[in-house]
C-alpha cells in the first residue's frame, strides 16, 4: 500500500490514474481477451476490443480537458483571528472547447486548515469562472501557500487527472484588538519623568489624564477614582470623567520583548496587549510607536498590525531597544537593569518556575493567568 499510493499519485500529477471502475473495466476487458482465445470466439473478441478502445478514449480526454486552463488569485484582505480569511479564484478557459465536471482544490498551508474543494459544472469557451470561499482563522499570523490543483475524470470517469497551478497567496491574519476604554499604562506614562529639563522646546499635544474633558456613564474596568460623585448623585447613575491634560510631544514606545524566552500562551497574549495598547494610544491622539527585537521601530497601523502578525518568540534581537522616550516594555524576564524615564512594564512569569522580580524603578502590572487581559490593562498597577 505505501508503494501504490505514491505511484497512483504519480500517475495522476504527470499522466493520468485508472480510479476504481476503470480497474474493474481493464480485468473485465482482460477476461474478455482470454477467453476469445481459449474458445477463438469473435464476439468475444469485439467486447474486449471495445473495452480497450474505451479506457484508451477515458485516458486521453481528461489530460486534454485541463490544458488551456489559467489560474488567477485574487488580492487577499487582511483580517483579525478568529475572523474569515475571503479568498477569490478565477479559472479561464482559453481553449475553444467548454471544459466540464472539473474540480478546484486550494492546498491551504496545514497550520491553516485542510484544503478547500470546488466542483465546477462547465466553464465555457473563452469564459471563466470566480470562486470565492471564506476560511476561518484561529490565531494571527502570516499565511503563504502556492499551489491550485485542477481535477477532472471527464467524460467517462474511468481514470482521474490532476494538474497544479502556482498561484502565490499571502494571508495576513493580525492579532486581536481588544476594545480599551482606558489604560492607565497609557494615560499616566511619562508623569514621572525627572528630567524636565528635557522636554523644553517641544511641541505640545492633548491627551487623556488631569483636567475635567466631559462625563460619560460608567463602564465595567473603569477605575473609582474617575468617577464623579455629584453629578452621579444628581443622575441617579455612576458618571465617570473624562480628563484631558498637557503632555510633552514625546513619543510613546510599546516595546515587545520577543526576544526572550517565551511561554506561547503569554506570548500571545504579549501581542494582543501590544496591538491593543497601540491602538487605544492613537485613539487617545498620543504619538506611538512599537519596537521589536527583530523590526526595531514602526508606526502607522497597517504596518504595526503586520508586524505583530508576523512576530515570533525568541527571534533575533537585531536591534536594541530605544532609551530615548518612555517604553511600555512587555516581557516575560523579571530581571532588567534598565528603563528610561517615565515607562512601565508589563510581565508576564513563567508558571514553570519561581521569578523573583528585580529592582524595577517604575510602576507597572505582573498578569494573572486567571484575570482577562482586557481587564488587567483596563485596571492597571
Amino acid at each position: 500500500m505505501k508503494i501504490i499510493k505514491p505511484l497512483i499519485n504519480w500517475l495522476e500529477t504527470r499522466a493520468c490514474a485508472p480510479t476504481h471502475s476503470g480497474w474493474v473495466l481493464a480485468g473485465i476487458a482482460i477476461c474478455f481477451f482470454g477467453a476469445g482465445i481459449n474458445t477463438m470466439a469473435g464476439w468475444l473478441y469485439v467486447i474486449s476490443g471495445v473495452s480497450f478502445a474505451l479506457l484508451i478514449v477515458a485516458a486521453v480526454l481528461p489530460q486534454r480537458s485541463l490544458v488551456g486552463l489559467v489560474v488567477k488569485r485574487r488580492f487577499i484582505n487582511p483580517v483579525s483571528a478568529a475572523d474569515e480569511l475571503t479568498v477569490e479564484l478565477e479559472i479561464r478557459n482559453h481553449t475553444k472547447q467548454p471544459v466540464q465536471l472539473l474540480q478546484v482544490e486550494d492546498i491551504l498551508p496545514i497550520v491553516l486548515g485542510k484544503p478547500v474543494q470546488q466542483p465546477i459544472e462547465t466553464i465555457q469557451s473563452q469564459g471563466s469562472y470566480n470562486w470565492v470561499y471564506n476560511h476561518p482563522t484561529v490565531r494571527r499570523g502570516v499565511y503563504r501557500w502556492q499551489t491550485v490543483e485542477l481535477a477532472t475524470g471527464t467524460p467517462l470517469g474511468l481514470f482521474w487527472c490532476r494538474r497544479q497551478h502556482e498561484c502565490a497567496a499571502k494571508a495576513i491574519v493580525y492579532p486581536t484588538v481588544l476594545p480599551l476604554t482606558n489604560c492607565p499604562l497609557v494615560d499616566e506614562i511619562g508623569q514621572d519623568d525627572r528630567n524636565s529639563s528635557d522636554l523644553r522646546g517641544k511641541p505640545f499635544q492633548t491627551a487623556i489624564a488631569g483636567l475635567t474633558r466631559s462625563l460619560r456613564p460608567y463602564r465595567t474596568g473603569d477605575p473609582t477614582r474617575l468617577i464623579h460623585w455629584r453629578s452621579s448623585a444628581r443622575h441617579g447613575e455612576l458618571r465617570i470623567r473624562e480628563l484631558e491634560k498637557v503632555t510633552n510631544g514625546q513619543n510613546i514606545i510599546i516595546a515587545l520583548d520577543s526576544a526572550a524566552t517565551w511561554e506561547e500562551a503569554h506570548f500571545e497574549e504579549a501581542v494582543i496587549a501590544a496591538a491593543s495598547l497601540y491602538i487605544y494610544a492613537q485613539r487617545q491622539q498620543i504619538q506611538v510607536q512599537l519596537w521589536t527585537a527583530a523590526t526595531d521601530l514602526v508606526k502607522g497601523e497597517k504596518m504595526v498590525l503586520e508586524t505583530l502578525a508576523a512576530t515570533l518568540a525568541g527571534e533575533e534581537n537585531i536591534t536594541k531597544a530605544p532609551s530615548n522616550s518612555p517604553l511600555i516594555w512587555l516581557t516575560p524576564n523579571p530581571a532588567i537593569a534598565f528603563l528610561p524615564n517615565g515607562s512601565r512594564w508589563v510581565l508576564w512569569q513563567n508558571t514553570s518556575k519561581e521569578q523573583v522580580l528585580g529592582n524595577w524603578d517604575y510602576p507597572g502590572i505582573i498578569m494573572q493567568s486567571d484575570r482577562p487581559l482586557q481587564l488587567q490593562l483596563q485596571t492597571g498597577y
